[in-house]
Protein backbone atom coordinates (compact mmCIF):
# COMPACT_ATOMS: atom_id res chain seq x y z
CA UNK A 1 0.00 0.00 0.00
CA UNK A 2 1.26 3.15 -0.81
CA UNK A 3 1.72 5.48 2.00
CA UNK A 4 -0.57 8.89 1.80
CA UNK A 5 0.66 12.55 1.39
CA UNK A 6 -2.45 14.42 3.77
CA UNK A 7 -3.42 17.99 3.62
CA UNK A 8 -4.81 19.04 6.80
CA UNK A 9 -6.93 22.69 6.86
CA UNK A 10 -7.96 24.13 10.05
CA UNK A 11 -10.34 27.10 10.05
CA UNK A 12 -11.96 29.30 12.33
CA UNK A 13 -15.29 27.34 12.98
CA UNK A 14 -15.68 26.10 16.54
CA UNK A 15 -14.30 22.68 17.24
CA UNK A 16 -10.09 22.96 17.61
CA UNK A 17 -10.44 19.41 19.98
CA UNK A 18 -10.90 17.82 16.34
CA UNK A 19 -8.15 19.36 14.95
CA UNK A 20 -5.89 18.35 17.43
CA UNK A 21 -7.11 15.08 18.01
CA UNK A 22 -6.98 14.86 14.09
CA UNK A 23 -3.14 15.94 14.06
CA UNK A 24 -2.25 13.57 17.12
CA UNK A 25 -3.76 10.60 15.58
CA UNK A 26 -1.84 11.30 12.25
CA UNK A 27 1.94 11.67 14.22
CA UNK A 28 1.61 7.89 15.32
CA UNK A 29 0.23 6.60 11.66
CA UNK A 30 3.91 6.85 9.83
CA UNK A 31 3.11 3.85 8.98
CA UNK A 32 0.44 4.74 6.44
CA UNK A 33 1.45 8.07 6.36
CA UNK A 34 4.32 9.54 4.31
CA UNK A 35 3.67 13.79 4.93
CA UNK A 36 1.67 15.93 6.82
CA UNK A 37 0.85 19.27 5.55
CA UNK A 38 -0.87 21.73 7.80
CA UNK A 39 -2.37 25.01 6.49
CA UNK A 40 -3.95 26.93 9.87
CA UNK A 41 -6.40 30.49 9.36
CA UNK A 42 -5.80 33.43 11.33
CA UNK A 43 -8.84 32.45 12.91
CA UNK A 44 -8.47 29.15 13.53
CA UNK A 45 -5.15 29.64 15.25
CA UNK A 46 -7.20 32.37 18.02
CA UNK A 47 -9.91 29.46 18.00
CA UNK A 48 -7.97 26.82 19.31
CA UNK A 49 -5.82 29.44 21.45
CA UNK A 50 -9.40 30.04 22.95
CA UNK A 51 -11.19 26.72 23.30
CA UNK A 52 -8.49 24.71 23.96
CA UNK A 53 -5.97 27.59 26.25
CA UNK A 54 -2.86 26.52 23.74
CA UNK A 55 -0.77 27.63 21.43
CA UNK A 56 -0.20 24.19 20.80
CA UNK A 57 -0.23 23.73 17.31
CA UNK A 58 3.25 24.96 16.97
CA UNK A 59 4.41 22.03 18.64
CA UNK A 60 3.58 19.41 16.29
CA UNK A 61 6.29 18.32 13.50
CA UNK A 62 4.22 18.58 10.43
CA UNK A 63 4.99 20.76 7.84
CA UNK A 64 3.09 23.76 8.31
CA UNK A 65 2.52 26.62 5.91
CA UNK A 66 1.32 30.13 6.14
CA UNK A 67 -2.42 30.98 4.69
CA UNK A 68 -1.05 32.67 2.00
CA UNK A 69 1.60 30.78 0.36
CA UNK A 70 0.70 29.97 -3.31
CA UNK A 71 3.84 28.01 -4.02
CA UNK A 72 3.45 25.08 -1.03
CA UNK A 73 3.82 21.85 -2.75
CA UNK A 74 -0.14 21.27 -2.59
CA UNK A 75 -1.30 23.98 -4.53
CA UNK A 76 -0.28 21.99 -7.27
CA UNK A 77 -2.03 19.12 -8.37
CA UNK A 78 2.00 17.93 -9.81
CA UNK A 79 3.08 17.72 -6.14
CA UNK A 80 0.78 14.70 -5.10
CA UNK A 81 -0.91 15.16 -2.37
CA UNK A 82 -3.77 12.68 -2.66
CA UNK A 83 -5.82 13.44 0.11
CA UNK A 84 -7.15 16.90 1.77
CA UNK A 85 -9.21 17.24 5.10
CA UNK A 86 -10.36 20.56 6.17
CA UNK A 87 -11.12 19.96 10.05
CA UNK A 88 -13.25 21.77 11.37
CA UNK A 89 -14.68 23.31 8.47
CA UNK A 90 -16.53 26.91 8.11
CA UNK A 91 -19.33 27.35 6.26
CA UNK A 92 -17.48 30.65 4.58
CA UNK A 93 -14.88 27.78 3.80
CA UNK A 94 -17.09 25.99 2.16
CA UNK A 95 -19.06 27.89 0.54
CA UNK A 96 -15.82 28.93 -1.49
CA UNK A 97 -14.90 25.77 -2.06
CA UNK A 98 -18.24 24.91 -3.31
CA UNK A 99 -17.94 28.38 -6.01
CA UNK A 100 -14.57 27.50 -6.75
CA UNK A 101 -13.00 30.60 -5.18
CA UNK A 102 -9.28 30.27 -4.52
CA UNK A 103 -8.73 33.04 -2.10
CA UNK A 104 -6.38 31.42 0.24
CA UNK A 105 -3.85 28.11 0.26
CA UNK A 106 -7.14 26.42 2.01
CA UNK A 107 -9.46 27.45 -0.91
CA UNK A 108 -6.63 26.35 -3.48
CA UNK A 109 -5.80 22.72 -2.18
CA UNK A 110 -9.24 21.80 -1.79
CA UNK A 111 -9.88 23.26 -5.80
CA UNK A 112 -6.64 21.06 -6.65
CA UNK A 113 -7.91 18.44 -4.77
CA UNK A 114 -10.83 18.00 -6.58
CA UNK A 115 -9.95 18.56 -10.23
CA UNK A 116 -7.50 15.66 -9.57
CA UNK A 117 -10.13 13.93 -8.25
CA UNK A 118 -9.00 12.94 -5.33
CA UNK A 119 -9.96 12.85 -1.68
CA UNK A 120 -11.69 15.93 0.17
CA UNK A 121 -13.12 15.53 3.34
CA UNK A 122 -15.18 18.85 5.42
CA UNK A 123 -15.79 18.26 8.57
CA UNK A 124 -18.34 20.81 8.83
CA UNK A 125 -19.36 22.30 12.41
CA UNK A 126 -22.69 24.49 12.05
CA UNK A 127 -26.29 24.22 13.31
CA UNK A 128 -28.81 24.72 12.28
CA UNK A 129 -28.64 24.81 8.60
CA UNK A 130 -29.60 27.42 6.01
CA UNK A 131 -30.86 26.35 2.44
CA UNK A 132 -27.56 27.79 1.53
CA UNK A 133 -25.44 25.92 3.44
CA UNK A 134 -27.26 22.69 1.64
CA UNK A 135 -26.58 23.81 -1.85
CA UNK A 136 -22.85 24.33 -0.51
CA UNK A 137 -22.47 20.78 0.53
CA UNK A 138 -24.66 19.47 -2.26
CA UNK A 139 -22.43 21.19 -4.66
CA UNK A 140 -19.09 19.36 -2.75
CA UNK A 141 -20.57 16.20 -2.88
CA UNK A 142 -21.66 16.56 -6.83
CA UNK A 143 -17.74 17.72 -7.34
CA UNK A 144 -16.90 14.42 -5.70
CA UNK A 145 -15.95 16.01 -2.04
CA UNK A 146 -17.06 14.22 1.22
CA UNK A 147 -19.10 16.14 3.96
CA UNK A 148 -18.46 14.83 7.02
CA UNK A 149 -20.46 16.79 9.94
CA UNK A 150 -18.85 16.99 13.38
CA UNK A 151 -21.17 14.97 15.05
CA UNK A 152 -19.93 12.25 17.33
CA UNK A 153 -21.37 8.91 18.38
CA UNK A 154 -21.92 7.61 21.87
CA UNK A 155 -21.67 3.54 21.30
CA UNK A 156 -17.89 3.30 22.43
CA UNK A 157 -19.25 5.41 25.76
CA UNK A 158 -16.56 8.34 25.01
CA UNK A 159 -15.16 9.05 28.80
CA UNK A 160 -13.64 12.24 27.60
CA UNK A 161 -13.83 15.32 25.31
CA UNK A 162 -11.04 13.76 23.64
CA UNK A 163 -12.70 10.62 23.35
CA UNK A 164 -15.24 11.93 21.90
CA UNK A 165 -13.70 14.05 19.67
CA UNK A 166 -12.07 10.74 18.13
CA UNK A 167 -15.11 9.71 17.34
CA UNK A 168 -15.40 11.74 14.42
CA UNK A 169 -11.51 11.65 13.78
CA UNK A 170 -11.55 7.95 13.22
CA UNK A 171 -14.27 8.16 10.87
CA UNK A 172 -12.82 10.64 8.71
CA UNK A 173 -9.85 9.06 8.69
CA UNK A 174 -11.61 5.43 7.80
CA UNK A 175 -13.02 7.71 4.79
CA UNK A 176 -9.61 8.72 3.59
CA UNK A 177 -8.81 4.92 3.80
CA UNK A 178 -6.37 5.65 6.84
CA UNK A 179 -6.47 2.07 9.20
CA UNK A 180 -7.25 3.29 12.46
CA UNK A 181 -8.07 1.35 15.99
CA UNK A 182 -11.57 2.72 16.87
CA UNK A 183 -14.63 1.21 17.74
CA UNK A 184 -16.77 0.10 14.77
CA UNK A 185 -20.77 -0.92 15.48
CA UNK A 186 -21.37 -4.31 15.71
CA UNK A 187 -17.56 -5.89 16.28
Amino acid sequence: MQKKKVVVAVTGASGSLYAKVLLDKLSHLQTQVDKVAVVMSDNAKDVWKFELGTSEYNEYTHDFYDKGDFMAPFASGSAGFDTMIVCPCSMGTLARVAHGISSDLTTRAADVILKERRRLVLVTRETPLSSIHIQNMAAITQAGGIICPASPSFYSNPRTFEELAATVVDRVLSLCDIRVDSYSWGE
